[in-house]
């Protein structure tokens, strides 16, 4: 499996949040995400009831997707502490919040992880870990689909495509193989199984510069193929559109996709999607407890504002569930077509 640098280690201009936001926020003869939100009634967009707290643990992967909006990787070694890793867990105890979403990265790499899912089901609260698969085959790892099924932890994995070339073509040579290893370890489990209570989702997002089809159609197609070729079941496949930042960001701009990748995202713009977008549901936590709208904000580097908590040593659910959202014209990436039904990150 090829792992390459993140934009970090090779010193790109793009590892620079600012030089991003830059790039998104310079004319391009479309009109701005909170112009176009003016029309739809929703500008500025404020969050409704918290459903979900994400908690991203860190940078550190065991992959260097071409696509990955973390610039995750080996190389990265930005990890939440244990002891910030509590004060989630303290503020999750002053909550009623019933799912607990846990990113990365690779999150299972984070040495908290499996306090975090302990303590977090010991509070009654569902579980998600967002999930590259092949971190299921470290040798550090050997029990840990065993420690996910005891804990009934529900596993949203990414698999970009049903086939070896577009998934390796995105996050590296033998990662579709390593891939499918890993689901039929889950399998084994019971994972995907109906009746079993083990919930396993994938995640399909494009390989290049247009949006994803209908979540209905590349489904189905998804489950025929992998239960015809490698008899893998599953229980649903969510469909993600990249955001045009960081490394996906850098490959539109080296492609000279950027400016056609934008009109796309605008000209798809849906305002049902807009009204169901996660931020308006999800309150997200970085490595370093900085609160967040959602896990691309954190990428960006824009904490929450308009006088909301800005840690979650300081989690004020009442504050939250009625905050404003900060927005960008990165937001076009939720709001294209029917969105991004996952919402989240997975490196």
């Amino acid at each position: 499996m090829a792992i390459g640098l993140s934009l970090k280690a090779r010193a790109n201009p793009l590892a620079l949040a600012a030089e991003q936001l830059r790039i998104l926020s310079a004319p391009n003869g479309f009109p701005t995400f909170e112009e176009k939100m003016h029309g739809t009634g929703l500008f500025p967009l404020h969050a409704t009831r918290i459903t979900v707290f994400q908690i991203n643990v860190g940078k550190l992967c065991n992959q260097t997707c071409a696509h990955c909006h973390v610039d995750a990787g080996p190389d990265r070694k930005e990890i939440m502490t244990r002891e910030t890793a509590e004060l989630c867990i303290r503020a999750l105890t002053q909550t009623q919040i019933p799912t607990v979403d846990i990113t990365g990265g690779a999150p299972e790499l984070n040495p908290s992880f499996r306090w975090l899912v302990e303590q977090a089901r010991a509070l009654g609260r569902h579980v998600i870990d967002r999930s590259n698969l092949t971190v299921l085959l470290l040798a550090a790892q050997a029990d840990l689909a065993e420690f996910l099924a005891r804990h009934k932890v529900e596993v949203i994995a990414s698999l970009p495509y049903y086939r070896a070339s577009a998934t390796d073509a995105q996050r590296g040579a033998g990662v579709f193989e390593k891939s499918i290893e890993a689901l039929h370890k889950l399998n084994a489990l019971g994972y995907g199984k109906e009746g079993s209570g083990l919930v396993l989702n994938l995640v399909y997002n494009p390989v290049g510069a247009f949006l994803p089809p209908k979540q209905e159609a590349i489904e189905a197609q998804f489950k025929r193929e992998l239960e015809r070729h490698h008899g893998i079941t599953f229980n649903h496949l969510y469909t993600l559109t990249n955001m045009p930042i960081s490394r996906f960001l850098e490959f539109l701009l080296a492609s000279g996709n950027y400016q056609g990748y934008m009109e796309r995202l605008v000209n798809a713009f849906n305002p049902a999607a807009a009204a169901g977008v996660m931020c308006r549901y999800t309150i997200s936590v970085g490595w370093d407890g900085t609160l967040y709208d959602c896990d691309f904000n954190q990428m960006l580097e824009l904490p929450t504002r308009f006088g909301a908590p800005h840690h979650v040593r300081d989690l004020d659910l009442g504050a939250l569930d009625r905050r404003r959202i900060v927005t960008g014209n990165h937001c076009y990436g939720c709001t294209a077509g029917a969105g991004s039904s996952c919402g989240g990150s997975i490196a």
